[in-house]
């Protein structure tokens, strides 16, 4: 998977860098996870301050475009996403027999 950021914004308000992205890759969809891991190492930056919102893909395409929100602390992320934002960035807990 190679991912090309398309532009760079810091926006102080709200502490945070915001991404605009286009990753192309081969075989299956990259999950969310694997995108979200790849663009905290380029930014050297932890996975939990980081939200992808929205990742949109086309039909007959290999690749998705999308926006990542890098925010400075995790109370920052915390006071300004919303909270199934939050979940659907965090790994999914195994269900318990």
């Amino acid at each position: 998977m190679e991912i090309k950021i398309t532009s760079n914004t810091r926006n102080e308000l709200l502490s945070r860098n915001e991404l605009a992205f286009t990753a192309s890759y081969d075989g299956a969809t990259p999950a969310r996870s694997d995108i979200g891991a790849k663009i905290a190492a380029m930014q050297n930056t932890p996975v939990e301050n980081l939200i992808l919102s929205p990742l949109k893909g086309r039909f007959g395409t290999r690749a998705v475009t999308g926006v990542a929100r890098i925010y400075d602390t995790p109370e920052a992320l915390k006071a300004t996403e919303r909270e199934f934002l939050i979940a659907r960035g965090q790994p999914k807990a195994e269900k318990e027999e």
